[in-house]
């Protein structure tokens, strides 16, 4: 039913809970895993050495995060046998990064992780997962932990 199942990570608990789900669901599909991180934009924009000294400090640690999540995503696949790649994108809004991956990559299911935030928190806090599941054009399963 499934052949290209999108997993975004951000490296928590909750992505890495997704992670299991979707990688037992691949292989029972004998789908592929493909994985993706969001990185935000570097957040200041400044003038001189300052701001070049600290897009540069940013990046190094985003991709550093970005690697570890992805590293531990793949790890999952490879322990359940399912084939797997992953890629680092920045946009300025993670839920338009997501689902701009699931359509040039042609997966036909995003699962991903979720706080489960609920009530005055959700509203205020926004939730990736929600703007996932209410602007994809494919089927989402969030998983809850």
């Amino acid at each position: 039913m499934f052949k290209k199942i999108l997993v975004p990570t951000d490296g928590s608990q909750q992505a890495a809970h997704a992670s299991t789900i979707a990688a037992r669901l691949a292989k029972s599909q004998g789908a592929q895993v493909v994985g993706v991180y969001v990185l935000d934009p570097f957040p200041y924009i400044g003038i001189g050495d300052a701001s070049a000294v600290g897009l540069q400090a940013y990046l190094t640690e985003a991709k550093s995060a970005a690697g570890q999540a992805l590293d531990a995503l793949g790890k999952v696949c490879a322990d359940e046998g399912v084939p797997f790649v992953g890629d680092t994108i920045e946009r300025n809004v993670v839920y338009e990064g997501i689902l701009e991956t699931a359509e040039a990559e042609g997966c036909d299911l995003v699962v991903m992780g979720s706080h489960g935030r609920q009530g005055i928190k959700a509203l205020i806090l926004g939730s990736v997962a929600q703007k996932v599941l209410t602007h994809a054009k494919v089927p989402v399963l969030i998983a809850k932990s």
